[in-house]
């Protein structure tokens, strides 16, 4: 039931004067876009949205997205309101260290949070992956008459969020997939930090919209519950497109001199300004002070457990009706494992240690796929436009495009940003491991949404192809070189450069081994040897560095990674008949090695007296840290040409490391 108008007014002046309490008490924070929000919030959280906060993790709860992230407090404040476990105590500890009320909303943190928003534009991505979770699974589970995944994502954001280009990526992926169960509200203030935006943002938001096959909606008047509640009636009705409701607000609404200005944006109002905006409101209440028929109509924990218990109801009827089906729906959602897939990762990984082949780690790594996929439903991948080179297709693995959602495949076009974060999306969601490939060099572009992975700690792959020189003629642009290096800087995510096939198997399985965090595999274009191992040497790879070749009375250790581990070997029997022998070590994963203890590392890279060198198609200066005294590396951009021309013309060649290492030994003695 619709509270009374005056009730709906205290409502959302209690947003707002939390707000404004928090972000003074901090002297920290954004009050102006929570107090322009409130009344989108009253309209959605009030009267539409499907959460229970005893349970924020039941599953066919409605997802809310704040994009806008810096409006934090807005979000806080509805939850503690609607009665999640977030007391008014963790409000008034708003940016303080240790607090469960941090500058910007973290998942895992704060109960209710669905994922870390702050980077403007990846929420909004992030919501279409969990739209398309909802698609994928509705498709995967629904029957007749037996709708168990039947929820809704809402996103609020803001003209920062459409100013970033991620947005666009978002917007056009959502349009073509026809998800109607996203709606979108757009906080149209026209103010961002330099002040108003018509000098940097001219767009015409609506038509950008239509253009990408969205319902758009008004403008509504953002302070206007009614006409609120009424468009998100309108949205959830739609049967074949996404939704947006343009709502008309201001920004710092209530607050008689900073309201419609820049200065609401990012700092406290001052005491001052916070009294004269009490007064304006007609809230007459001391800080944080909240009245109980307030509080009451916010509380969302009556309607939200009737809600879980009617979704209960149905879930058991499901059961009755498929019960093979209904197991697996809880497995998926609970993110065990099949009950063999272990046995199947046994298999996989003896079939390649006893039958490796001469191909590119990004060939070896679709194998891995045919062999794991079909044994893992939740396994969804997807390209960048590259499927053809990235190789992240398998047979059955069927395409999810155009609306269609019976496949494990996804299309995401050349949006390497927006596809990074649609698969965080599609991983907080839950129900799924998503993994999806583009060009290694191109991981620029969606770097922050890799890194907004480990942050949030989500078993997202990405899958990078063409990993050095060695791809050859594209040249300079699509060489990548820092790019290996870069990655392994990002904390929480495990970067690996497998040298064969048996290697790429490896990084496979141990990245869906990985709940808690996200996984690069860089991959080749050109063949790679297989390199022969024992079962116990296919075990030690899992802790990301390994003896792989050695001698009793090796006078220098090789470290290398990817494609440049057969030129190791090659040079150790080169070095071996000129009577220098050498361990070959290979370090598939720096990241997972890194996690090691020091018995294993000192065990693996040996006497600290004997030399060390680096072998790798990169930035040489990254082996610096293991102790090398020299690498083999590439310390400039590439060129265009073949590939063992480009590898020859920058001296990556078992020749030169064969003399490097004599010369530096020869040195020495």
């Amino acid at each position: 039931m619709n509270a009374p108008l005056n009730l709906t007014t205290d409502m959302a002046n209690a947003l707002r004067a939390l707000a404004m309490d928090a972000v003074q008490k901090a002297n920290s924070g954004h009050p102006g876009a929570p107090m322009g929000m409130a009344e989108m919030a009253v309209a959605l959280w009030g009267r539409h949205l499907r959460v229970n906060p005893a349970d924020p993790g039941w599953p066919d709860r409605d997802r809310f997205v704040l994009s806008n992230g810096h409006a934090s407090m807005l979000l806080y404040a509805l939850l503690h309101l609607s009665g999640h476990a977030l007391t008014i105590d963790d409000l008034k500890a708003f940016r303080q260290l240790h607090s469960r009320t941090p500058g910007h909303p973290e998942v895992g943190l704060t109960p209710g949070v669905e994922t870390t928003t702050g980077p403007l534009g990846q929420g909004l991505a992030n919501a279409v992956g969990m739209a398309l979770a909802e698609k994928l699974l509705a498709q995967a589970f629904n029957r007749p008459g037996h709708d168990i995944v039947d929820h809704r994502t809402y996103v609020f954001l803001g003209d920062g969020c459409l100013m970033e280009g991620i947005s666009q990526e978002a917007i056009s992926l959502a349009g073509v997939w026809g998800l109607n169960k996203l709606v979108a509200l757009y906080d149209d203030n026209g103010i961002s930090i330099d002040g108003p935006v018509q000098g940097w943002f001219a767009d015409d938001t609506a038509l950008r919209f239509k253009a990408c096959g969205w319902n758009v909606i008004g403008t509504v008047d953002g302070h206007d519950v009614a006409a609120l509640d009424a468009a998100i009636a309108q949205a959830r009705r739609s049967a074949e497109r996404p939704t947006l409701i343009v709502c008309k607000t201001r920004i710092g609404q209530g607050s008689p001199t900073r309201a419609g200005t820049a200065k609401a944006h990012g700092e406290p109002l001052g005491a001052e300004e916070i009294a004269a905006t009490r007064a304006a409101i007609g809230w007459p209440h001391a800080p944080f002070e909240i009245p109980e028929t307030v509080r009451r109509a916010w509380d969302l924990r009556e309607r939200g457990a009737a809600l879980q218990r009617d979704w209960t109801a149905r879930l058991a009827a499901y059961r009755t009706a498929h019960p093979a089906l209904a197991d697996e729906f809880e497995r998926r959602l609970s993110g065990r494992r099949p009950i063999d897939f272990e046995d199947v990762v046994f298999k996989t990984l003896t079939h390649f240690a006893r039958h490796g082949e001469t191909v590119a780690s990004r060939k070896a790594s679709q194998q891995v796929l045919a062999a794991l996929g079909p044994a893992l439903p939740e396994l969804i991948g997807g390209s960048a436009d590259l499927t053809g080179s990235n190789l992240t297709d398998f047979p059955g693995s069927g395409a999810v495009k155009g609306g269609s959602f019976d496949g494990r495949h996804v299309h995401y076009g050349v949006r390497e940003f927006g596809m990074a974060a649609a698969m965080n999306g599609l991983a907080l969601h839950g129900g799924f491991i998503p993994y999806g490939g583009t060009f290694l060099t191109f991981s620029d572009y969606s770097r922050n949404a890799i890194r907004m992975a480990a942050l949030m700690k989500q078993q997202v792959i990405h899958v990078f192809t063409h990993d050095s020189i060695g791809l050859g003629e594209d040249g300079p642009t699509h060489q990548p070189v820092e790019h290996a290096a870069s990655l392994r800087l990002i904390p929480h995510l495990d970067v690996w450069r497998p040298g064969d096939a048996t290697e790429t198997a490896v990084a496979w399985a141990h990245a869906l081994s990985q709940r808690d965090r996200p996984s690069a595999l860089l991959l080749s274009r050109q063949n790679l040897p297989a390199q022969a191992r024992t079962p116990e040497q296919v075990a030690e790879a899992h802790r990301g560095a390994y003896v792989l070749s050695d001698r009793d009375d090796a006078r220098a250790v090789l470290i290398a990674s990817g494609s440049e581990l057969g030129l190791a070997m090659s040079a150790q029997q080169q070095l071996d008949a000129l009577g220098l022998p050498v361990r070959v070590v290979s370090m598939p994963s720096s990241s997972v090695f890194d996690r090691q203890d020091a018995r294993w590392q000192q065990a693996v890279l040996g006497d600290e007296r004997l030399p060390r060198f680096g072998v790798e198609a990169g930035i040489s200066r990254f082996w610096r840290q293991y102790g090398c005294v020299d690498a083999l590396g590439v310390d400039h951009f590439g060129e265009s040409g073949p590939g063992p021309s480009v590898y020859a013309h920058f001296g990556l060649t078992v020749e030169a490391l064969v003399t490097r290492v004599q010369a530096w030994l020869t040195a020495a003695a």
